[in-house]
């Protein structure tokens, strides 16, 4: 059963009028996503300290805001957990997340590293990837002068973030060079040929459409090939093995839901370490919608409890 909470927020937005993602430009996708916040997102919580930060990289300066939890000081060396937004590699940014990555940082008694990258369609596949790349090694590189354990580095994200995460995880083992040490993957998208069943038995009626995925597939994928490539479907790498831990969570109304499942599926069969939950009643998006959906609340504290213990095991 679709949760009674989820329903409402989709009742409330057929009677508010709220045009589907799909039919918007992204300039105005991207505003209507910003502004939805006061409706679903709780109230931003106060942290230690929020610090404006920007990392260089290979298609120009990168944001990154670095969240500080509550009840440490600027000499306490934390670790930490680079974040990437979600939206479809084409709307979110630092401020539609600001909520979840304070959560995260409060919760769990971690630093937070939330990544600006850059989106489609103004920057295509792998820009993206690139990005988080580049951000992701600035701060293992500059970890001592922020106050941050460069040996208690994890990678996180939801739905498009999910799946920059995972890309970069595996990058990093194939680099050799960005020890990670946990992955936070919130309904990540991992195979973008759209070919698992939840993609029809899910692609109507719960937000994420069919069509708003091709809409968003479409501002980030150039050629089809692409497609195939695991930095942009890592489900399909040829070798998952001696990956970082990892927390793979799914909604059971979401059309990622089974390609999340297959991920984890494929850590597990590989050697790793990986847990997996789902939260049946909900959808995508669910988790940043903490003021309408109390299962919001309870996924980000064990979101933040499974990278507290990964991070700080004892404590």
């Amino acid at each position: 059963m679709l949760h009674p909470q989820a329903q409402a927020f989709i009742d409330l937005l057929l009677q508010r009028g709220v045009p589907p993602t799909h039919t918007l430009s992204p300039v105005d996708a991207r505003a209507f996503y910003r502004e939805r916040r006061s409706v679903t997102q709780p109230s931003p919580g106060e942290v230690a300290e929020v610090r404006e930060l920007s990392a260089p990289g290979p298609h120009g300066a990168i944001p990154l805001r670095l969240y500080r939890p509550l009840g440490t000081a600027r000499a306490d060396v934390l670790p930490v957990l680079v974040y990437y937004h979600g939206g479809g590699w084409t709307i979110g940014d630092l401020d539609t997340h600001d909520t979840l990555c304070r959560e995260l940082a409060n919760l769990s008694g971690c630093a937070v590293v939330a990544v600006d990258y850059r989106m489609g369609p103004e920057h295509r596949f792998p820009a993206a990837v690139d990005d988080v790349l580049a951000a992701t090694r600035w701060v293992r590189k500059e970890a001592g002068a922020l106050g941050l354990d460069a040996g208690r580095l994890a990678v996180g994200g939801d739905s498009a973030g999910g799946n920059l995460a995972a890309v970069a995880a595996i990058a990093a083992r194939d680099a050799g060079d960005l020890p990670i040490a946990f992955q936070l993957l919130i309904y990540p998208a991992t195979d973008m040929r759209c070919v698992h069943p939840s993609h029809t038995s899910n692609g109507q009626g719960y937000v994420l459409t069919s069509d708003t995925i091709k809409y968003f597939h479409d501002h980030y994928i150039t050629d089809p090939k692409h497609d195939l490539d695991w930095r942009a479907s890592p489900l399909l790498h040829p070798d998952l093995s001696r990956l970082p831990p990892a927390l793979v969570l799914t909604a059971g109304y979401d059309p990622l839901r089974d390609e999340g499942l297959d991920y984890a599926r494929a850590l597990t069969a590989a050697g790793n370490r990986a847990v997996y939950v789902c939260f049946e009643r909900q959808i995508h998006g669910f988790i940043t919608m903490g003021r309408l959906i109390d299962e919001a609340n309870a996924a980000v504290a064990m979101c933040a409890g499974e990278l507290r213990r990964a991070l700080m095991p004892g404590s």
